[in-house]
C-alpha cells in the first residue's frame, strides 16, 4: 500500500470506531495522517501533494503491520495519538509527552509565538511565571519567544513536572527556566512581569461528559471544580484573589478558560478582562492587568464565599477544554 492510501484507510478505520479528536488534530484524515507519518519515520510536514509529494510511496509489508498495529491501539486503547508517539506539537516545536502530563494545546501559544501579548509587555518585562506547567511547552515557549526573560514554571503534579524536565533540557533551557512545585501560588517568587495560566477549567457538567480520549489525561489537568464547585471556577477564584500579590505594578495575566466564558463572566461579573483573539475565537483567553484585578476586590461579586476561602486546584499540566 502507499503511504495515501495507508493514512485514506486509517482515517476511514478512525471515523467508523467514533474516535474523539482535539489533542493535536481536529478530524480523522489529520490524526491518520499524523500516525502513519510518525510510524514510517517521515516528517509530520511531508508534502501529500505535488511533485515531491511521498503519497505515492510503498510501505513494506512490515511497515504496514507496525501501521494496522498503531492504528488498532489508538482504537482500542482511546489515548490520545501524543500518548502513543510521545510526542506532540505547539507552533512548530516537538515536545515530548506521555501520560503523565496533558496533551499540551493551549491557545496562549500562539499569542506568545505571534507577538499578540507584546503591546503589554515592555523592554523592563524580564520575570515570567508560567502557573500549571504541564509538560511545559508553554514554558518554552516563551523562553523562546523573548529571549531575555526568565521563567518560573511550576504545577501541583511532581509527575508532570518530570515530563517538564525533559523538554527543558531538550531545548537546552535549564538557566533560564526553573521548574519547581507549587500548589497555585503558594510557593511562587517573583513578583512576576507576565504571568501565563491555562488551569483545570472545566465545569462538573462537561467532566461528567468526558469521553474516552479525555479520561486518559490527569483529572488535576481538567477538572475545576475540586474545591467544591461546579463551574468550573474554583482555581481561577483563588488565583484571581491572589494574583496582585505576586505581580510587578505592569504587569498582566493570560489566562486561558476554554469554553467557559459563560461561567466566567457570571463568577467574575465586575473583572474588565481583556479577551485575546486566537484561532478559536476570542472567548478562550484573556488578559488582565494588575490594576483590573485589584479594582474587581478580592471578594469578587458573583462567587461563592465558601469556595473562595478553599485552596484551589492545581492543574497536573495545563489544560484545555473538550472540543
Amino acid at each position: 500500500m502507499t503511504v495515501l492510501e495507508l493514512i485514506e484507510a486509517g482515517a476511514a478505520q478512525l471515523t467508523d470506531a467514533g474516535v474523539v479528536f482535539g489533542h493535536g488534530t481536529r478530524n480523522a484524515f489529520d490524526e491518520a495522517a499524523w500516525l502513519v507519518l510518525w510510524q514510517l519515520g517521515l516528517p509530520l510536514d511531508s508534502a501529500l501533494e505535488g511533485p515531491d509529494s511521498i503519497a505515492s510511496r510503498q510501505a513494506s509489508a512490515a511497515q504496514q503491520a507496525q501501521i494496522t498495529a498503531l492504528f488498532a491501539e489508538r482504537i482500542q486503547t482511546r489515548k490520545p495519538a501524543a500518548y502513543l508517539t510521545r510526542e506532540a506539537w505547539l507552533q512548530g516545536q516537538a515536545f515530548y509527552v506521555d501520560e503523565r502530563a496533558i496533551v499540551p494545546r493551549s491557545l496562549i501559544a500562539e499569542l506568545l509565538v505571534d507577538g499578540a501579548i507584546d503591546p503589554w509587555l515592555s523592554a523592563a518585562t524580564r520575570e515570567v511565571l508560567d502557573l500549571c506547567t504541564g509538560n511545559a511547552s508553554l514554558a518554552v515557549l516563551a523562553a523562546l519567544s523573548y529571549p531575555e526573560v526568565r521563567v518560573d514554571a511550576c504545577d501541583l503534579s511532581a509527575d508532570a513536572l518530570a515530563v517538564a524536565r525533559i523538554n527543558v533540557d531538550t531545548y537546552a533551557l535549564q538557566e533560564r527556566i526553573r521548574l519547581f512545585e507549587s500548589d497555585g501560588l503558594t510557593s511562587v517568587h517573583g513578583p512576576y512581569d507576565l504571568i501565563l495560566c491555562n488551569p483545570p477549567y472545566v465545569n462538573a457538567q462537561s467532566m461528567a461528559a468526558l469521553p474516552p480520549e479525555y479520561l486518559a489525561e490527569p483529572a488535576l489537568a481538567l477538572d475545576g471544580n475540586r474545591a467544591g464547585g461546579s463551574d468550573g471556577m474554583d482555581f481561577i477564584r483563588q488565583l484571581l484573589r491572589d494574583a496582585p500579590q505576586h505581580m510587578t505594578e505592569q504587569a498582566v495575566l493570560v489566562l486561558e478558560i476554554g469554553n467557559e466564558r459563560g461561567h466566567f463572566e457570571a463568577a467574575f461579573p465586575a473583572l474588565e478582562a481583556i479577551w485575546l483573539e486566537t484561532s478559536a475565537g476570542e472567548d478562550q483567553v484573556l488578559l488582565l492587568t494588575r490594576e483590573a484585578l485589584l479594582a474587581g476586590g478580592l471578594v469578587i461579586a458573583g462567587s461563592d464565599p465558601q469556595s473562595m476561602d478553599a485552596p484551589g486546584s492545581e492543574s497536573g499540566a495545563g489544560s484545555a477544554s473538550p472540543g
